[in-house]
């Protein structure tokens, strides 16, 4: 199967290992996986600010980007809800557009939809002998609805002891720039999911979008907690061997 990885910006940028971890993964499960070097940004942020016509050009830039490729994949259930969700409204109903998103978008996978979904694959051979604690974002509950598919692959992991959060459905206050034009309010919001974090005695707080890491993992860091983030990915591409 030919599998393109969909990086996003915030992993390119700020997470390069975890686009690492899905390629490693993917390649271990028999995947052919291509990073197109000429994807950029999907355009959430501009259509979520008001910028509609420049979300139009990169959502036109990433269906001829990723055209042609069996599997889209990408470590972002944020990313994955803007071209699956909002591509098909952005676009003219019966454009060349519209065509090219109706034959693009479907194939766009969040991680743990590929492996269990497409795959069939609920244990990826991943070892991480760690008490894990998993936070399931917002755009991948509510946007593309992974539901407990995560979970599932982490249950697998051997060695890996994953405890509960109290509260996970709420949201973390980051949501982009939620919490730049909200910060007090984002600011409390956070406090209270590191608070359920801290609450669950674990060593790790995973989940699949590393925007949501980021906002959440700046607290626990500022608090002195000792809890570590990791991306799904990172836990899932972990083996005995490392």
């Amino acid at each position: 199967m030919r599998v393109a990885l969909f990086v996003t910006c915030v992993n390119d940028t700020l997470f390069p290992g975890t686009g690492r971890a899905v390629v490693t993964l993917l390649r271990r499960l028999g995947c052919e996986v291509d990073f197109p070097a000429a994807q950029t940004c999907c355009g959430q942020m501009h259509v979520n600010t008001g910028y509609r016509e420049e979300g139009v050009r990169l959502a036109r830039r990433f269906t001829e980007v990723f055209a042609g490729y069996d599997a889209v994949v990408t470590p972002s259930g944020s990313c994955a809800a803007m071209v699956r969700e909002q591509y098909p409204r952005l676009v003219r109903p019966g454009s060349r557009g519209a065509v090219a998103v109706a034959e693009v978008a479907p194939r766009v996978y969040d991680l743990s939809e590929f492996l269990l979904d497409v795959l069939q694959v609920d244990d990826v051979g991943a070892y991480f002998p760690h008490r894990v604690t998993y936070h399931p974002t917002c755009h991948s509950l509510r946007g593309i609805r992974v539901g407990d598919r995560p979970a599932r692959l982490l249950r697998k992991v051997r060695g890996l002891d994953l405890v509960p959060l109290g509260a996970a459905d709420e949201c973390c206050g980051f949501g982009g720039t939620f919490s730049v034009k909200n910060p007090a309010i984002s600011a409390a919001m956070c406090a209270d999911k590191v608070r359920n974090v801290l609450d669950t005695g674990a060593e790790v707080l995973c989940a699949a979008d590393n925007s949501c890491l980021m906002h959440i993992g700046g607290t626990l860091r500022r608090q002195r907690s000792g809890v570590r983030i990791m991306h799904l990915a990172e836990i899932l591409a972990a083996t005995e061997e490392r």
